[in-house]
């Protein structure tokens, strides 16, 4: 492991030992639990990169991870596209309300799709890579114009703008206008315009590949984490082609945070949610997804390359982001990672006090089962009917019955209380290995309202 000071962090703002030593633990967890071989991570609180932090394997000859290696970032990478249409538009070169077909001959229904519509995955393309593995084609190498060749002149999917499907061909014909436009290739676009005016280390994630670089891993199933082999040259382009460390990306977060770089305006119209033709609202905006969690506005992107992972996600209000980035195509730990740190960053709001009086329901339930499956009932919990029906020989049933299964995994409630015939009726679900029961239960209103039903039951 290797992690290193951000200097410059706002006094209020920085990690404590605390927060550091429960983020070591949270990616230990998960790269143990996922068998994840690393991960780099980075923090931007208060504006400023507070934290960064690289774990684990990642490669079969880096001993010693490094924060500066650069993962490949796959779909984190539209938002760049979009930068760079968004750039032009400012340069009075183009406008995102243009045509597709004014640039690129040869699409179907280009004369009907916007280049907006390619940013915000309303251009009805067919998508050319859906699947979450490396299919036969890309084994061997491509160009712009041999996806384009085989995916942009099918039929579309559906009219543009009235529906919204990810699509990774949208964006590599949006690419290749940029390139048509600007004179010069995507990446050198971006370098001059983008990453040399911010200080980031960007490169094609074709070049990054080799021993100074982070190795994709995979996995079958539940079987050994195996090297993976990259995609042949060309197969992402400016759907998802850049390679870069996670303090690299964190610096660009910080740009949208303090609307820096580009235009104000910019930031906005890429952060705005898309309406489809009927007015109704998309969570995605111009290589971005868009909305509101906790009470936190965000804009985030996740991705996926050949043995890669990351996640992106950015509160702009807050001026708070976070980055993880894993070196595997496989399980949750990317965004389990990011979710867990974002909530020591942003804690949820506390419960509202309906929820805590529900878990209050919950933990007398789940007390009064293990009386019963303990023989250990106290019959003050009980109204005089539910006394009347737990005779001995009911209780004894439920006793015998209920022990010889050992200790539940969970007890939990499986739907809203409502009430009926004066009294308010919960359920709940027991899980135990290889069998799950139902509890149907009714009681009396108020806090300290007594159980006039407790049923245990299997499961169909």
């Amino acid at each position: 492991m290797m992690a290193i000071a951000m200097p410059g962090a706002l006094a209020a703002q920085v990690i404590t030992p605390a927060e550091s030593a429960k983020i070591d633990a949270i990616v230990a967890q998960s790269l143990s639990r996922t068998g994840v071989p690393s991960a780099s991570i980075a923090i931007v609180r208060g504006g400023e990169i507070v934290f960064a932090k690289a774990y684990g394997k990642q490669s079969e000859v880096i001993h010693t991870p490094r924060v500066d290696a650069p993962y490949q970032i796959a779909s984190v990478s539209k938002q760049f596209t979009g930068a760079a249409l968004l750039l032009l538009e400012d340069q009075g070169k183009l406008s995102l309300d243009d045509k597709v077909s004014q640039y690129i001959p040869g699409i179907s229904d280009g004369d009907k799709i916007t280049l907006r519509q390619l940013l915000n995955h309303t251009s009805g393309l067919q998508d050319y890579w859906p699947q979450d593995y490396s299919f036969a084609a890309m084994a061997k190498p491509t160009t712009p114009q041999g996806i384009v060749d085989r995916w942009a002149k099918k039929p579309l999917d559906y009219v543009p703008g009235t529906q919204w499907q990810y699509s990774n061909t949208g964006y590599v014909v949006a690419g290749m206008i940029v390139e048509k436009v600007a004179g010069m290739p995507l990446l050198s676009f971006l370098q001059k315009h983008v990453f040399k005016p911010l200080g980031m280390k960007a490169i094609s994630q074709d070049d990054a590949i080799g021993p100074n670089y982070p190795q994709g891993y995979q996995r079958f199933a539940l079987g050994p984490v195996r090297v993976e082999k990259p995609a042949a040259a060309g197969w992402l382009f400016a759907a998802g082609e850049l390679s870069m460390s996670a303090t690299d990306l964190a610096k660009w977060d910080i740009a949208r945070m303090n609307r820096t770089l580009l235009p104000a305006d910019d930031w906005a119209a890429q952060e705005n949610p898309t309406l489809l033709a009927d007015g109704t609202a998309t969570n995605y905006g111009l290589g971005v997804s868009v909305g509101v969690a906790n009470g936190h506005r965000f804009v985030e992107h996740s991705g996926e390359a050949v043995g890669f992972l990351s996640e992106n996600i950015v509160f702009p209000d807050e001026k708070v982001a976070v980055i993880v980035l894993v070196n595997s195509d496989f399980s949750n730990a990317f965004t389990s990672i990011a979710g867990q740190i974002t909530d020591m960053i942003l804690p949820p709001p506390p419960k509202p006090a309906a929820d805590a009086v529900e878990a209050a329901k919950t933990a007398a339930a789940h007390k009064l089962f293990d009386m019963l499956r303990t023989g250990t009932l106290d019959r003050t919990l009980m109204t005089e009917n539910a006394n009347y029906y737990f005779t001995d020989v009911a209780l004894g049933d439920y006793r015998a019955s209920l022990s010889a299964l050992g200790e539940p995994k969970s007890f939990e409630a499986v739907r809203k209380p409502r009430a009926r015939g004066g009294f308010i009726n919960r359920n709940y679900k027991v899980v135990y290995e290889g069998q799950t029961l139902n509890i149907i239960t009714y009681s009396e209103p108020g806090d300290t309202g007594r159980f006039e039903q407790f049923l245990v039951m299997p499961t169909q």
